[in-house]
């Protein structure tokens, strides 16, 4: 049984879908990940995992650089013959799509890890390419032996809406799951308190509004450090240049930290996180902090509202109100009662709802209903401890 993953990125398959890479090997099949070879590379390897390089970016347009993007991939798929593939974002989902329909097999999980700015930028140009984007999406879900994995409600419901998939091909899966074994809740330090936004630094990220609250609550004299965590996404059309985040750091309003990769010791200095985002699919560092027994703040928007619900285990406010936002950090940081109470909840919701083996047994669960008898594993031991409950969502 060979199993084929096509991501963009070596360093967001590591963060993302390592567990999952990790079940399938672990019932005994080669798993093959085709991505865009950087410094993961070698990690990915020494997990017994095999990596094709493969030449993509996600902010070209170029069509020249599409298309031999594209024939990579229909060139691979013919020589490797997967039993099952896994498309995981847009640009994978679209190529690895219509390359399955030109093959006329294998049988494929297709992840939409959220609509992003192609669908909530009203630009002339993100209208043009949102056509040609649909378009090509209903090609590809098309195919009989495919599924369409989505991360939330309004996802679903709005490819649906379009037509540009049927509702019985679709399946909810919440996220990609959070090791709640290795982020745990560690008490908050007695110092100044500290609020922090853990994310790429893209404008679509609602750093701008989080650098304005910040601003917003020292003209009040309210005591607390700002901070943001990340690094700038240069392979996406939002992301903030480093010399915008510099000056932000000199007027004094944040300080940037740069990237982490040990985000459980780093969101455990935090006493509040944030996530100002306009649109996201299901974002992972809500649950991380979740679990790490941190309140956190984001805003109603698609995929957020479904981490969080209000005043349960965080609070919500309206995206792109910088003063909503300042309000509510105000209020948490005023308040360690109601703090600890959302903090609390967030970490039983993680364990019992977005833990990782609960997530990946769902996928599992998607693979076999695929390949029905020659999926060899119909009760492997993963399976039998992870599937009992595991709720898949279809609707």
């Amino acid at each position: 049984m060979k199993v084929l993953f096509l991501t963009t990125e070596d360093s967001t398959f590591w963060s993302h879908r390592l567990p999952l890479a990790r079940a399938v090997k672990n019932e005994g099949a080669e798993v093959v990940i085709m991505t865009r070879a950087g410094e993961f590379l070698s990690r990915l390897e020494k997990q017994g995992f095999r990596v094709i390089p493969w030449t993509i970016s996600r902010r070209s347009l170029n069509p020249l650089r599409e298309l031999h993007s594209f024939l990579q991939v229909l060139w691979v798929y013919r020589l490797e013959e997967p039993d099952v593939v896994h498309h995981v974002a847009l640009k994978p989902v679209v190529y690895g799509g219509l390359a399955v329909r030109l093959r006329g097999a294998p049988p494929s999980v297709n992840t939409v890890t959220g609509l992003g700015p192609v669908f909530t930028n009203s630009s002339f140009s993100m209208r043009i390419l949102r056509r040609l984007l649909t378009s090509a999406l209903k090609a590809v879900f098309g195919a009989q032996n495919c599924r369409v994995v989505l991360q939330n409600e309004d996802d679903q419901r709005q490819l649906v809406n379009h037509r540009v998939t049927v509702r019985e091909k679709t399946a909810l899966v919440q996220g990609f799951g959070v090791d709640t074994t290795n982020f745990l809740p560690l008490p908050e330090e007695s110092s100044v308190p500290l609020v922090m936004l853990p994310a790429r630094m893209l404008w679509e990220k609602g750093v701008r509004e989080f650098v304005a609250a910040a601003e917003q609550l020292r003209k009040k004299t309210v005591p607390a450090r700002m901070v943001l965590v990340g690094a700038p996404d240069l392979n996406n059309p939002g992301c903030i240049p480093e010399e915008q985040l510099r000056k932000w750091v000199d007027s004094g309003a944040v300080e940037w930290w740069g990237h982490h990769d040990n985000m459980p010791s780093v969101l455990c200095q935090a006493h509040i996180v944030c996530l100002p985002s306009y649109r996201e699919g299901f974002p992972k560092v809500l649950l991380e902090a979740g679990a790490c027994g941190r309140a956190v703040i984001t805003t109603d928007v698609p995929g957020c509202r479904q981490a969080v619900s209000h005043e349960v285990n965080g609070l919500l406010v309206p995206p792109r109100d910088s003063k909503a936002l300042g309000d509510a950090i105000e209020r948490l940081l005023v308040d360690p009662v109601l703090r600890q109470r959302l903090a609390a909840k967030g970490r039983e919701r993680a364990v019992k709802e977005f833990s990782c083996e609960r997530i990946v047994g769902q996928i599992m669960h998607i693979y076999r209903g695929l390949l029905g008898e020659k999926w060899p594993w119909a009760e492997g031991t993963f399976l039998r401890g992870e599937m009992q409950g595991s709720g898949l969502v279809r609707s």
